[in-house]
């Protein structure tokens, strides 16, 4: 092991081997290196058999890295470790003990396709309604009692007294039952069922006490309730346990994770050793000025403060829009001036809050010719809702197309079978006819007539949309679709997560057809459905070719950037409105602030982020405030440094308007004369105007109100402010 090669924090994390250790590690910090040398430190120094060893992490790939970083480290001899998933872990430990609750070792595992498979079939055993009772949401349901360890019979007990609950609890009971009877286990179940076993068989628990004499566990601050217990459990009798993890980066409580897990391990450890890592080798210092100034307005978090040997770096830059498209626009021609003068596509990532987000800037990126790719989710128009909204279009443009209609003639459910659909589909090769044609005369084929009501009704329905396609805008047209068909109403039943986000990605597309049609000239439903099909007939780029990354900042976790934008920091979007409402929701925009720090800190050298003084939402267009978190930046750097610029909101505000200018390279101020100093009512975005007190600014928003008009200003010196036109005394003056 080379030493020399670590920093003096890192070597005390390292050799702090005994007893219980917290290492907070913060963004860039090194902490894979940590872990792998802490291993190999372990076996070559203290020699400790790789078989007492245990390391969690979570996900494969993190697993699969750390082994092979292991492997070069010290060898052949790193064989008989445990580098694993909290779940691969569970697996291997029930394969040899599950017998204990009456399932057999060659149990299978469900995912979540087959669960929803068996929920349904509970719920028809039941005599309940899928509508009533959606079966994702049932799901979701049962996954977060089984996630707060909660039995099926502890459920029924809790929820005696509430009706839906208490159907819900029926189902739960009934779904483990038919699970037991599959010797099948869903996902929850694999480390339920393990800490039931750890908890009901103490020779179990000791069994694998006596093996992990040495515990390590990464992302802590992502554990769940079931996560903690289980390794609490394990590592009671040695307290040989370390955990790294970041209370700053703490993400995915809509996942289970709960932050008091890591906030509260000295509580539960009260001797253990904290180790804060906080050099940062990934990012400039700026970059970390930006990410501390956010994350120190958090309340519940554990004081630390990233730092780096780094070069300072450029200067953050502040980017406000007009509206999304000059967001988007801005993005674009950033990106292709940097690779005009000789970047990659590939250095640039774009993070948003929402998947909604990545329309817009996809419509610019293909407009220009940049290549770029989602990842961790799908492009907007690849987006199963919104294909299956294209699809209905396309039939309701030229009914003979198979593809779109069998898409979408049981989307959503109408109990027109696949049996029945490859009938007609035969049908309509054998007599060279559309697949339509066939279903509109089902009485004529005996091979469908048995759902021919059904049929009739389809195609009735696509024939009343198909009179309404030239006389009605399209706008209004696709809120037809959406309602004739039950597409929207099925989604709102679901009442989950997936579908609320589902139902936004579908308003997003209204506000497609909107911006469609208030800019062309030809606005045409036929025009419309060719716009959309050069669209989604985009193929994803390869790995291997240069693209630019896009990505939820959820997603980005975990990941790195030479240059980073963070788009739609506005309140209400990020933060997003869970989070900004009442006190009692502090925790929901503490978590959204983490979210910033995340995205903050995927940057290493460059980094941009914007907003837009209004925004097309769901169809409508929304004035917007900028971001809390903007201002937290700009307040700070402020502070720390009266003079300096580098960070501050109105030392970079960039529009694509024709109007509007960079502050930064203004002629210098001069100071109007008396008999010039006229105020005016009527200002509008990108006007240049001057004020007695605060100096020079650009109007950045601008809405009328009686006979004055209420300005936001971006002022040189002193940064954003509103204030009443005429009140103010606000001057004009040529730019």
């Amino acid at each position: 092991m080379d030493f020399n090669k670590l920093n003096e924090m890192q070597i005390k994390a390292v050799k702090a081997i005994d007893g219980p250790v917290l290492i907070l590690a913060g963004a860039g910090s090194g902490k894979t290196t940590v872990l792998v040398n802490r291993i190999a430190y372990m076996m070559e120094y203290r020699g400790i058999s790789p078989y007492n060893i245990l390391a969690i992490t979570f996900t494969n790939k993190a697993a699969n890295e750390m082994k092979t970083r292991v492997e070069n480290l010290i060898g052949s001899s790193a064989e008989g470790m445990w580098i694993s998933t909290f779940h691969s872990c569970c697996v291997k430990i029930l394969r040899s003990c599950i017998e204990y609750i009456g399932f057999s070792s060659n149990f299978v595992i469900y995912d979540s396709d087959d669960s929803r498979t068996v929920i349904k079939d509970c719920l028809k055993e039941l005599n309940m309604d899928e509508k009533v009772f959606n079966p994702r949401a049932v799901a979701a349901q049962l996954s977060k009692a089984k996630d707060e360890l909660i039995s099926w019979q502890d459920y029924k007990i809790l929820n005696e007294n509430n009706y839906r609950l208490s159907k819900i609890a029926s189902v739960y009971e009934l779904y483990q039952k038919k699970l037991f009877k599959n010797n099948a286990l869903d996902f929850d179940d694999i480390i339920f069922f393990t800490v039931k076993i750890f908890q009901e068989y103490e020779e179990v628990l000791m069994k694998y006490r006596q093996r992990f004499r040495y515990i390590m566990v990464d992302e802590y601050q992502d554990t769940s309730t079931a996560q903690y217990l289980l390794i609490s459990l394990l590592a009671k009798e040695t307290r040989n346990i370390c955990v790294v993890g970041d209370d700053d980066q703490s993400i995915y409580k809509f996942r289970g994770a709960n932050i008091r897990n890591i906030l509260d391990f000295e509580k539960e450890f009260d001797d253990a050793q904290v180790i804060k890592l906080e050099q940062n080798y990934r990012s400039s210092q700026n970059i970390l000025n930006a990410a501390n100034s956010v994350i120190k307005n958090n309340i519940k978090r554990k004081s630390k403060s990233l730092w780096t040997s780094n070069e300072k770096g450029e200067n953050i830059k502040i980017f406000i829009g007009n509206n999304e498209r000059d967001e988007a626009a801005f993005v674009a021609k950033e990106i292709d001036k940097a690779v005009g003068m000789g970047a990659k596509y590939s250095d640039f990532a774009i993070l948003y809050r929402t998947n909604a987000q990545s329309r817009v800037i996809e419509d610019e990126f293909i407009k220009n010719v940049v290549p770029y790719r989602v990842l961790s989710g799908l492009r907007f128009y690849d987006r199963k809702e919104i294909k299956d909204i294209i699809a209905y279009l396309r039939v309701i443009l030229n009914p003979d197309d198979d593809v779109s209609l069998l898409r979408i003639i049981n989307e959503p459910k109408r109990g027109i079978g696949k049996t029945t659909m490859d009938k007609a589909a035969f049908l309509g090769s054998y007599h060279n006819k559309s697949i339509f044609n066939i279903i509109s005369e089902p009485d004529k084929y005996p091979d469908i007539i048995r759902s021919s009501s059904k049929l009739l009704d389809f195609c009735g329905m696509i024939t009343e949309l198909r009179s309404k396609k030239d006389s009605m805008p399209i706008v209004k047209l696709i809120e037809k679709v959406l309602n004739v068909t039950g597409y929207l109403s099925a989604l709102e039943l679901e009442k989950t997560i997936e579908s609320q986000a589902r139902i936004e990605n579908i308003k997003e597309f209204i506000s497609v057809a909107a911006e469609f049609e208030k800019n062309e000239e030809d606005a045409s439903f036929e025009g419309f459905l060719e716009n959309i099909s050069l669209v989604s007939s985009i193929d994803l780029y390869e790995e291997e070719q240069d693209y630019v990354v896009m990505m939820t900042i959820h997603s980005a976790k975990g990941l790195e950037f030479e240059n980073v934008f963070i788009i739609g920091l506005e309140e209400g979007l990020f933060p997003s409105l869970k989070g900004v409402s009442e006190e009692q929701d502090r925790e929901d925009l503490e978590e959204e602030r983490r979210l910033c720090y995340v995205a903050i800190t995927r940057a290493k050298k460059r980094l941009c982020m914007s907003y837009a003084t209004c925004r097309t939402i769901y169809g409508k267009t929304v004035y917007q405030r900028p971001s809390r978190f903007i201002k937290e930046i700009e307040s700070q750097i402020k502070t720390d440094n009266k003079r300096s610029k580098h960070i501050s909101v109105n030392s970079f505000i960039n529009s694509t308007a024709e109007k509007t200018k960079s502050i930064i390279g203004m002629k210098p101020v001069v100071k109007p004369h008396a008999e010039d100093m006229k105020a005016a009512s009527d200002f509008s975005t990108g006007d240049i105007v001057y004020h007695k007190k605060f100096g020079r600014g650009m109007v950045i928003n601008a809405k009328k109100y009686g006979k004055d008009t209420l300005v936001e200003i971006a002022f040189d010196n002193v940064g954003t402010k509103q204030l009443m036109a005429n009140f103010a005394k606000l001057v004009k003056q040529d730019e």
